[in-house]
């Protein structure tokens, strides 16, 4: 099988979505084994013809007999996915970004509190335009099709609030300066951002940390510098964030990673 990472091509999309993958059948191996990492986007897939089955921080995915399109999401995990597909599948899956969701479905809100679902349907033509998609062989025409079909969804409108929450939380500010300069007390701020976001900042930027040191890995090869360079307090504290996140430390997660990809996977 195949697995293809994709960035938006649409500049208005690119707001949105962070990326999207396609895995589909290539003649060769019929089997994909690896990890997923915690990270802050809402995770939305869709395949054809297929089993899933969900448990323990361990998703399987088999090919069906019965037809069918099943869609699933994830908005929030805090330790390492294990992906098991065994069998010939077709698969779409698509990351959005932060906030990205209240801009194109209605029940945003609900979506975030459930975290996770195996039977994800947010519009009357969702299915059938997916099977469409998922069943044309044109890549090219495929990417078309699936960024239409989400700019026909989108509302868009001007940076709120929320954004420069967001932002300022990235930047490192403190939780409580920002619920300062906004007038909030600290509880306030927490549910706002645990409302849109799916999950409190505190979490939400821990998370941005780990995976901002996951990118500077590539130019920074000393741990401490990174850890720094990451907004880290010390070093022990970027190795018991990576123990937590990843399973496995620093030095054991970056040599069997391979980081200069468009998005992080352990391939096993």
């Amino acid at each position: 099988m195949r697995m293809e990472f994709y960035r938006p091509v649409n500049q208005v999309l690119q707001r949105y979505i962070e990326g999207y993958y396609f895995i589909s059948p290539d003649g060769n191996s019929e089997r994909l084994h690896y990890w997923t990492f915690p990270n802050n986007f809402f995770i939305v897939s869709v395949s054809r013809d297929i089993k899933i089955e969900a448990n323990n921080n361990k998703i399987t995915i088999t090919p069906s007999l019965q037809e069918n399109i099943i869609a699933n999401f994830v908005s929030r995990y805090i330790s390492p996915i294990e992906v098991l597909v065994e069998g010939s599948i077709s698969e779409i899956t698509i990351y959005f970004k932060p906030l990205a969701i209240n801009y194109l479905f209605s029940n945003a809100h609900e979506l975030l509190q459930m975290e996770n679902t195996l039977d994800f349907i947010p519009f009357a033509d969702f299915i059938p335009a997916m099977k469409r998609i998922l069943l044309e062989s044109d890549r090219t025409f495929q990417r078309q099709s699936l960024e239409d079909y989400w700019m026909s969804k989108l509302e868009i409108r001007e940076p709120g609030l929320m954004e420069s929450i967001v932002s300022d939380i990235e930047s490192g500010l403190k939780i409580e300066d920002i619920a300062r300069s906004n007038n909030f007390s600290r509880q306030y701020l927490n549910r706002l951002f645990t409302r849109n976001i799916g999950k409190p900042p505190s979490e939400f930027y821990r998370i941005h940390r780990f995976r901002k040191a996951i990118k500077k890995q590539k130019d920074i090869r000393n741990l401490t510098e990174l850890s720094y360079e990451s907004l880290f307090y010390d070093q022990s504290h970027l190795i018991r964030d990576f123990k937590q996140l990843t399973n496995v430390n620093p030095n054991a997660f970056f040599k069997k990673v391979d980081t200069v990809n468009a998005n992080v996977w352990l391939f096993i």
